[in-house]
């Protein structure tokens, strides 16, 4: 399994390109396969659309086990809302988990992406929590936002709002608006790595104002997040 970053080829490591250099076969969702076009000349490749999860961890599996060199791709990381986890639960499934080789590449997630790129939010404690609701039920992941809302943790929101995702993102606001102030800063970084990137820095209050879709990443302060100069910060607790 690995994992290629958020998007623009200088993101990825060099673990994540020798891997794709040794591999047969690679197998991922059709953007990410794409996005790979400089290193896959000459390889098999099985790329597919959304919602094929399942089937595109079981022919990683499969091939893999009829002794294949495969590489399962993921964006960002692909232990962090990727295929990592889901590869395991086939292989376990399949029989074969204790009788692959089998090693996890690890990538530049989004959140870690987003945060360079608006400074520094991330300098403290900090949650990170998907907003679809596909695989996990609304009232859970209500829960958990109040939960980190609560505890002052600064926040990144995955999969904010899709077209047909539109109510999930304003909860959430609602939530933190609860428990911060409406200056609170964040941040909304979009497309990360491609040539249509764009990231906005801005307040709690206005958060809902900005143009959020599903390539978004949205990053929530906490009481202690400051703007410097243009910059997102968290306060670590030095003295000055």
């Amino acid at each position: 399994m690995v994992g290629l970053g958020p998007g623009s080829p200088l993101d990825r490591t060099r673990r994540c390109e020798q891997a794709i250099a040794a591999a047969q076969l690679v197998v991922g969702y059709r953007p990410y396969v794409e996005s790979l076009a400089d290193l896959t000349a000459g390889k098999e490749l099985a790329a597919s659309g959304m919602r094929q999860e399942v089937q595109r961890c079981r022919l990683a599996v499969l091939r893999a086990a009829a002794g294949q060199t495969v590489a399962l791709v993921s964006s960002g990381d692909a232990g962090v809302y990727g295929m990592a986890g889901l590869a395991l639960e086939v292989a376990r499934g399949e029989g074969l988990l204790g009788r692959l080789a089998i090693e996890i590449v690890p990538g530049v997630t989004a959140a870690t992406a987003a945060a360079a790129r608006l400074g520094a939010p991330l300098m403290t404690d900090f949650a990170a929590i998907s907003l679809s609701d596909l695989l996990v039920e609304w009232s859970v992941i209500r829960r958990r936002l109040e939960a980190a809302a609560g505890a002052d943790l600064v926040t990144v929101l995955y999969n904010p709002r899709s077209v047909k995702r539109q109510s999930q993102l304003a909860e959430a606001a609602a939530i933190f608006l609860r428990h911060r102030p409406a200056s609170t800063p964040a941040g909304v970084a979009t497309a990360l790595g491609a040539g249509d990137e764009r990231v906005v820095l801005c307040d709690l209050a206005s958060l809902l104002e900005q143009e959020v879709t599903m390539r978004s990443v949205v990053v929530i302060g906490n009481t202690t997040t400051r703007v410097l100069d243009g910059w997102m910060v968290t306060a670590r607790g030095y003295r000055l």
